[in-house]
């Protein structure tokens, strides 16, 4: 077996937030809102983003990606703590605040070994894309980070209307990464690489890729979408973006 295609989650996967993201909205809030409790501000977040995507998956909100995330802003605020009056007046100036932070390396910024795995990659003649589960800013923030040249192919929910982990959008990612001239991929060429076990890692397998969950060790992994009480039994599991180079050579037969 040879692994001709590594895809990669963005979140927690090759990129991470500059400051965990309650502290980012938090100091996006204090002008308008006052401060608003550490604590309750993350907890707010969390469920406020669940319920959005519960709701609107895949961005198809009639108002796009901006209305999508004023919502999430706006239960965040709300659920915090914060006036629901002073939310609404705010709304107008905090939103395209955030929308714009979070648009480059201001709000995000590469993990250590990013770059120079997606690098590698490339040297073992490996193809690279990426898939998630957002909307389309994330490719400008990979432009600015400077990762976006070593993905030969970057899916986005938001761009195709479908969210892992539809089978669907990791055998998209396989056909926009193949070259005419070489010779077809199958899934089973490719390994998926993210920190969600059900949309990354059950996911993939589903959809008949390999699979490797990402469990980085100390305040790294701290951001990764980890569920209480999760059973591992049985998935494989990388420590980081290394790990993933040594199992794409591993593989080879």
């Amino acid at each position: 077996m040879i692994i001709r295609l590594v895809t990669f989650d963005a979140l927690h996967t090759l990129v991470t937030p500059r400051l965990p993201i309650y502290v980012q909205y938090s100091q996006t809030f204090a002008p308008y809102l006052g401060v608003l409790e550490p604590r309750l501000l993350k907890q707010s977040f969390k469920v406020a983003l669940t319920q959005v995507q519960k709701e609107n998956p895949a961005y198809q909100g009639d108002s796009g990606a901006e209305g999508w995330w004023s919502e999430v802003i706006k239960r965040t605020a709300i659920g915090a703590g914060a006036n629901p009056q002073a939310v609404d007046s705010s709304l107008p100036l905090i939103v395209p605040s955030l929308m714009e932070r979070f648009s480059s390396r201001q709000g995000y910024k590469l993990f250590h070994d990013s770059l120079s795995v997606l690098r590698r990659l490339h040297e073992m003649n490996v193809r690279t894309a990426l898939i998630s589960n957002t909307d389309t800013r994330m490719l400008s923030v990979l432009k600015d980070l400077e990762v976006a040249p070593y993905l030969d192919s970057i899916l986005l929910s938001e761009a195709v209307g479908i969210e892992k982990p539809d089978a669907k959008i990791f055998r998209l990612a396989l056909a926009s990464s193949m070259q005419p001239q070489l010779v077809p991929m199958e899934m089973q060429d490719g390994v998926h690489v993210g920190d969600e076990l059900e949309s990354d890692y059950h996911g993939a397998r589903a959809a008949g890729m390999h699979a490797l969950l990402l469990r980085r060790a100390g305040p790294e992994g701290d951001g990764e979408h980890k569920e209480e009480g999760e059973n591992l039994q049985g998935v494989q599991v990388v420590n980081d973006l290394w790990g993933v180079v040594k199992w794409v050579e591993q593989q080879t037969t």
